[in-house]
């Protein structure tokens, strides 16, 4: 029995021992030929099955295969692929890749397509999934841009998820941000709101800025750039991880991630999900949120590939929405940075007078189609449904009136008392209530790309790009604060004066309709060291309201007729290497694109009345560059010029008649020059120290003076208003900016470093429409800030993990961010401004399984 017992053990460990032989585990480097750059998202398989991984953003790759020997196929987007066999355990070192083709790529929606540095002839830089996770802490994801060239991005209020961001001197409105190549910015104006999208840092596999005129092939292009978002797909690693952080004032956040891997039936899934919640940087700015991310990938077979994908983030957060001077602010307790004048107590809780409440989940169905060696078709259908709005207040004025504060002018609201004084009026009704301005949309898209090699070194790309959104707008009551009622203070409804209750609606109740389609193509034609491309494409955008509000101007509400803008580009570029180290680019392009639908299509938001004389807006774009590239050193130089012409501004000006409302100013034909240098580089000092930086200087002036005109409600032109713009700074954006940065590796798996970023020539926001002396508004201090961070990583329980510190504004710099001139004197004294953050801390730890 014990001979018999002793055999199978040695049976068992022999079967077991054959098993554990069986597999190998691989590494290596991937990296181009010539320069030994890494070759980030590079594909690695196991020859013969669907087991493989990507390679990180430093090239590398680590695979276990099933077999003890065999054969890695590695592939790369432009380069010639490669077959490299293996036995055994096995550590390769640097495996290059060499180039087969010098044509552009553009972002698309596969997670492994990037502009190729070397070949895309346009201004790009790439963060780094590690990046996002090693610097973000407690930071809005668009701060992360903070030190590549010609961005500027602040928090604005303070609120979670109020971000901003401008590139090149142009707002959000006019750069488009991208998941995956699917736009996000809203439909209507052209926004983004960065609270809907909370959770893009847990699942961001790469995100990619091209300044100008970008290489993403869509029918309606952007003004400043675009930014793309590639999610974690199919490529993900088997296995998971969970991730808890906290940092100051309250910040909590926990989270986990699991992934199948790609599964031996071609099937891979990948699901993410965080709760966070905090109280705020700034007083009263309270905030919690749900975040999550699907995708279902099914490789069906050589030829076919699915990816499912939605994302989404519930949330709600309190805003600071009411500004004040400087010296105001000092006059508080706390010095101005963390005041918050919008805020206060009821019933012994926090109360905002100004908050956000939104859900806005994206859901995709993606195709990849390879229908032969030279042809695919990669296509997205996709869909949004957002729902939410802004609280808003309604009233007398005792919410912002510093009598009904608590002891004093720079004390919270004193909510309590404005609720008794509501219940005391009984029958006569609340004087003050508070209000949401709701908004719902239904968003569809198709996106679908054709790329084809006509001949060995021609290629056609084309496509189309359909998008139709529908979004509703209303007022409601949403809080009587005690009272019985609230009567409607709109004098132009029919129903004015009527006693409103808590769901009622009111002085606005409309819905804007956009459809825009368009198809676009592309060639591109290599020879030898050069690459040059002609792109063009041809878009038609739709606009119509309807308004449902019973007031005097819409008896029984209006439809509007429907407005057409027919848009057009054209853009080209070129790029030559001129050896292995040194390049140059240059690119131009010009463009026709549609106004927005929340702007100068209509004469008011709620009006359904057409504005004849809205135009097209048209943009003229030229940039060349140089870059440089050696395995220690990488450089980049990049002069651009943009002329914006024709572009529409609205402003909200004062009724002229003194009737003590604001009626829609239309202005069309504003021109404006956006104009720089850039300079970013890499130096890898040692194997352990790597230093990078950038400089930004940005010569940005409105180039025109035009006349427009203020309307009312129905239309009628009530007055001429005269912009004297014409020389003038463009504002609200850091038009010289510059960053250095130590990475300092301390351990295999540990690392510190140090950002240092400089922001100045910040001109205060401004209503262009009151120009009429032709002065600069006040222009803000420049300011100085410098970040201190590190990651350790460690083994637990037999897993990975990995601790992280931030530590942002490290001497707690007091400066100003955002500013809003007084548009009189133009002075610091009587701008009203956001301060921006203090010192702030985050720890984080991740265990990876």
């Amino acid at each position: 029995m014990r001979r018999t017992t002793r055999f199978l053990m040695f049976t068992v460990a022999m079967l077991f021992s054959v098993v554990v032989m069986a597999q190998s585990t691989i590494s290596g480097t991937i990296v181009e030929e010539g320069t030994n750059m890494p070759l980030p998202g590079a594909n690695v398989v196991e020859k013969g099955t669907t087991n493989g991984v990507i390679t990180d953003f430093d090239g590398n790759f680590t695979i276990k295969t099933k077999s003890s020997t065999g054969n890695l196929v590695i592939s790369y987007v432009g380069y010639a692929s490669k077959t490299t066999a293996f036995s055994g355990d096995k550590k390769f070192g640097n495996i290059t890749l060499e180039s087969n083709q010098l044509g552009l790529d553009e972002v698309v929606i596969t997670a492994t397509s990037f502009a190729i540095d070397r070949k895309t002839p346009v201004a790009v830089s790439t963060i780094k999934a590690n990046e996002i996770e090693l610097k973000l802490g407690t930071q809005e994801f668009p701060e992360i841009l903070k030190s590549t060239p010609g961005v500027y991005a602040t928090k604005t209020g303070g609120g979670y998820g109020d971000s901003r961001i401008n590139l090149r001197g142009f707002s959000s409105e006019n750069v488009a941000v991208m998941i995956n190549g699917i736009p996000i910015n809203d439909m209507e104006n052209g926004s983004v709101y960065w609270s809907n999208w909370a959770g893009l840092s847990d699942v961001t596999s790469a995100m990619q800025v091209q300044r100008g005129l970008g290489a993403s092939k869509v029918a309606v292009p952007s003004i400043g750039g675009t930014i793309n978002i590639i999610s974690k797909s199919s490529d993900a690693e088997k296995g998971g991880n969970i991730k808890m952080s906290t940092g100051n004032d309250g910040y909590q956040k926990y989270g986990m991630t699991l992934s199948t891997g790609l599964m031996d039936n071609g099937l891979a899934i990948t699901a993410s999900a965080a709760k966070i919640s905090g109280d705020g940087y700034v007083d009263g700015l309270q905030f919690s949120g749900v975040n999550y991310f699907l995708n279902v990938s099914k490789v069906i077979n050589d030829n076919h590939e699915l990816s499912f994908n939605v994302i989404g983030a519930k949330q709600t957060h309190g805003q600071r929405f009411n500004t004040r001077t400087i010296a105001e602010n000092r006059a508080t307790e706390q010095g101005g940075k963390r005041f918050n004048p919008d805020w206060g107590y009821r019933n012994g809780q926090v109360e905002n007078i100004s908050y956000n409440f939104y859900h806005k989940p994206q859901i995709s169905l993606n195709h990849d189609w390879t229908l032969s060696d030279d042809t695919y078709i990669t296509s997205s259908l996709y869909a949004s449904f957002g729902d939410g709005g802004g609280r808003r207040t309604q009233g007398s004025g005792k919410f912002t009136n510093d009598d009904y504060r608590l002891g004093a002018s720079d004390q919270p609201i004193d909510f309590d008392r404005i609720v008794a004084e509501n219940k005391a009026n009984g029958a006569l009704g609340s004087t003050d209530v508070f209000a949401a301005s709701r908004n719902s949309h239904q968003w569809y898209g198709l996106l679908s790309t054709l790329k084809t090699d006509l001949k060995d070194n021609l290629i056609l790309s084309a496509g189309i790009d359909s998008r139709y959104y529908l979004g509703k707008h209303w007022y409601e009551i949403t809080d009587l604060m005690g009272g019985e009622y609230y009567l409607n203070p709109n004098s132009n409804d029919n129903n004015f004066n009527e006693a409103l209750q808590v769901g009622d609606k009111y002085n606005r109740d409309y819905t804007g309709d956009v459809l825009k389609s368009g198809v676009f193509g592309q060639l591109e034609y290599t020879l030898n060291e050069l690459s040059v491309f002609l792109s063009t494409a041809i878009s038609n955008t739709q606009y119509s309201k309807s308004s449902y509000l019973d007031d005097s101007s819409n008896p029984n509400g209006n439809d509007s007729k429907k407005a057409n803008f027919l848009g057009y580009s054209v853009k080209t570029g070129a790029n030559y290497n001129l050896d292995d180290k040194n390049n140059v680019f240059a690119n131009i392009g010009y463009f026709s694109k549609a106004p927005f639908l929340i702007g100068n299509v209509f004469i008011d938001k709620e009006s359904v009345e057409l504005n004849e004389d809205a135009i097209n807006e048209k943009v003229f774009s030229a940039e060349i560059g140089y870059g440089f590239r050696t395995p220690r050193f990488n450089a980049n130089v990049n002069i651009y010029r943009t002329s914006w012409l024709d572009k529409s501004v609205t402003a909200r000006v004062l009724d002229p008649d003194n009737t003590g409302q604001y009626l829609e100013a239309n202005i069309a034909g504003l021109d404006a020059l956006h104009q720089g240098i850039e300079l970013d580089f890499v130096y890898r000092i040692t194997d352990k120290l790597k230093l990078n930086g950038m400089v930004s200087l940005g010569d940005w002036k409105w180039a025109s003076d035009v006349e427009g005109e203020i309307f009312d409600q129905s239309g009628t032109s009530l007055r001429e208003v005269t912009v004297n713009a014409d020389g003038l700074k463009v504002n609200d954006a850091a038009q010289t900016t510059y960053a250095l940065g130590l990475n300092y590796k301390t351990l295999e798996k540990s690392s510190i470093f140090l950002d240092y970023n400089f922001a100045g020539d910040i001109y205060s926001k401004f209503d262009i429409t009151r120009s009429e002396d032709r002065m600069n508004t006040w222009k803000l201090p420049s300011y100085h800030l410098v970040d201190l961070g590190f990651n350790h990583g460690f083994v637990i329980g037999g897993l990975d993990a990995t601790l992280s510190g931030k530590l942002n504004n490290i001497f707690n710099v007091e400066y100003i961010a955002d500013a809003f001139d007084d548009g009189d004197q133009h002075t610091a004294a009587g701008a009203k401004v956001y301060y921006g953050a203090g010192r702030t801390f985050s720890f984080g730890l991740k265990i990876e399984f």
